[in-house]
């Protein structure tokens, strides 16, 4: 069944010295000197169940990164969902390098799940469920629970804590993995602190209405056809470049994983109310432990207003700590405030930790 644990394999452990010194990488999204390693880091790669899809059980693959404490030490649990990345390599159970989110957030003291998702991994050659929420949320749940059996096996022992975080991609599947533990209660929602989203599309509606704005703005022959909500009347020729051109800046030619655009084809079919029932992830609930959204203003690959979409809604729906804090980092841009998110989600995340 789903939250099934198939196997766990070990993959490598490596120092705090060796993690602190590969933040000096261009490759590294943590700045030298930003964040502190204090433990060696043991990695594993699981296997587990979830759901395809279409609601199909199928096998997924994620890494375990564990702090080596001193014996009978305990430590919170982080479930870090990774960012839109379009080649398998990049997933966290294949690329387990020191310089990755999953190894540096363990060395400070994090027991960090890392779900590869569905079209990753062990799945990979299956599409990826990309910014459809229930698949989404099932990978990072499912992958909770199969770390909680394979803990249990390893007398790897938690305090407790749950905490989620994710920049991107990530942002929307933390979001999304939220709301379905509130919505599904249990141990899990009992032990979640606190979320952090950075950056992510989480009001799929609204990131893409505002894409289509930038489309107007740079291509002036289809500038005065565009029009959010009426797309579906274009002739058939317009509809398509507009949609090839979306799609070119969400999801490039070159990769090795397929994604599903199941929410792009329903954008162009003017299908909104379908969008907001099977993609966004901040409508329908209000959230109870806190959420700390981060953004740049000046994002253009997920536009700022998404985060204030969201921001507002959940408030308006009753969540009591939902906050959204700025990007400092000059030119506030997707990539440019990755280094900033990943500072700010450990200082607030930190604030609650224990056992560290």
């Amino acid at each position: 069944m789903p939250g099934s644990l198939l196997a766990g394999a070990f993959v490598k452990t490596l120092s705090a010295t060796t993690i602190n010194a590969a933040l000096a990488s261009p490759e590294s999204r943590v700045k030298p000197g930003s964040l502190a390693p204090r433990y060696d880091v043991a990695s594993y790669r699981l296997t587990y169940l979830t759901t395809d899809k279409y609601g199909v059980t199928t096998s997924a693959s994620g890494l375990v990164s564990v702090p080596v404490k001193p014996a009978g030490a305990v430590s919170p649990v982080l479930s870090y969902q990774h960012a839109t990345t379009f080649q398998d390599a990049n997933a966290p159970s294949n690329k387990v390098e020191p310089y990755e989110p999953p190894l540096v957030l363990a060395s400070l003291g994090y027991i960090v799940v890392s779900p590869d998702y569905v079209g990753f991994g062990a799945s990979k050659g299956q599409d990826h469920p990309y910014l459809v929420a229930t698949p989404t949320a099932r990978a990072v749940i499912d992958m909770l629970r199969a770390a909680q059996a394979w803990r249990l096996q390893q007398r790897v022992t938690g305090n407790g804590q749950l905490f989620l975080a994710g920049y991107s991609e990530g942002g929307y599947a933390t979001m999304a993995a939220h709301r379905a533990i509130q919505q599904e209660g249990g141990a899990l929602k009992t032990q979640l602190r606190a979320a952090v989203p950075g950056a992510g599309p989480y009001d799929v509606l609204k990131t893409l209405d505002e894409q289509v704005a930038r489309v107007s703005d740079t291509s002036s022959a289809l500038g005065a056809l565009l029009n959010p909500g009426l797309l579906s009347r274009l002739p058939t020729s317009v509809r398509n470049e507009v949609r090839r051109l979306l799609l070119r800046q969400m999801v490039p030619e070159d990769g090795d994983v397929s994604y599903q655009t199941l929410f792009l084809d329903r954008y162009m079919a003017d299908q909104r109310d379908l969008l907001a029932r099977d993609h966004s992830v901040h409508l329908g609930w209000a959230p109870e432990a806190p959420v700390y959204l981060f953004h740049g203003k000046l994002d253009q690959t997920v536009p700022y207003p998404v985060s204030e979409s969201a921001r507002d809604t959940l408030r308006a729906a009753g969540g009591r700590d939902v906050t959204l804090t700025d990007c400092t980092t000059p030119n506030y841009g997707h990539l440019d405030c990755v280094p900033e998110y990943f500072v700010f989600a450990v200082n607030r995340m930190a604030r609650l930790a224990r056992d560290l």
